[in-house]
């Protein structure tokens, strides 16, 4: 649990610098809405919430109702609960909602697999089975030795469903793989007009698992290679 003003605003900015989807919830209610960091004013304690998806929540939000937070960077779970009043405002000509910056927030690391971000060209994944009707084009955006994490254009979140086991193929520079995966987390970007899924590998076998291990060491190494360079430059 992180307590300190320091770390609380520190992890706020990591999710408005990285855009990271957040997840509301309402007490006593079912419906999942989703929203984003956009502005911090750390001057005066508050934080501005992007509108909600769906858009209905945002009634709830003026209505005062209490609410949990939720988001995902990297492996880790950053959440917090929020029963302070919330104001409408605007940014950039956006409607924004403004909250109290919360006094505690909670910090845990989900996974200790080194997650590996990519760069340079994009690399070319599919998601596919029997609850899919067509295979999904979509890009890889990093990997683990547990798990990835994808983006397929368009709004196709109505299509899948979290704990459900898909298809994966992805064309790696050291080889194609296939394996199957669980889907954890599923997320869509309305301004970008991307839907991000979350996925853990399943019963992975043998050869893809070495050859994603191999890929990731790679990547990491590539990484400290880079951090060493920038350190000296």
């Amino acid at each position: 649990m992180l307590k300190t003003p320091v770390e609380v605003y520190a992890n706020l900015r990591l999710l408005q610098e990285n855009r990271t989807p957040l997840l509301i919830h309402f007490s006593g209610r079912n419906a999942r809405y989703q929203t984003y960091v956009v502005e911090i004013s750390q001057e005066k304690g508050w934080i501005a919430l992007d509108e909600l998806v769906p858009n209905d929540g945002e009634r709830l939000l003026l209505a005062g109702e209490p609410f949990s937070v939720e988001g995902f960077h990297e492996g880790v779970r950053i959440a917090w609960q929020n029963a302070l009043p919330t104001h409408p405002g605007e940014l950039d000509d956006a409607r924004c909602y403004w909250i109290a910056v919360p006094t505690e927030m909670l910090y845990h690391q989900r996974r200790n697999a080194y997650r590996a971000q990519l760069s340079g060209p994009a690399i070319s994944v599919t998601l596919s089975g029997k609850a899919i009707r067509k295979p999904l084009d979509g890009r890889l955006l990093d990997m683990s030795a547990t798990g990835c994490r994808i983006s397929m254009s368009g709004q196709i979140a109505s299509g899948l469903q979290t704990g459900q086991v898909y298809d994966l193929s992805a064309a790696l520079p050291i080889g194609n793989i296939t394996t199957a995966v669980e889907l954890r987390h599923l997320s869509y970007d309305e301004k970008l007009d991307l839907t991000f899924c979350g996925l853990r590998f399943h019963r992975l076998g043998g050869l893809p698992q070495r050859n994603i291990e191999r890929f990731v060491y790679q990547l990491q190494r590539e990484a400290r290679r880079d951090q060493v360079s920038d350190r000296f430059s």
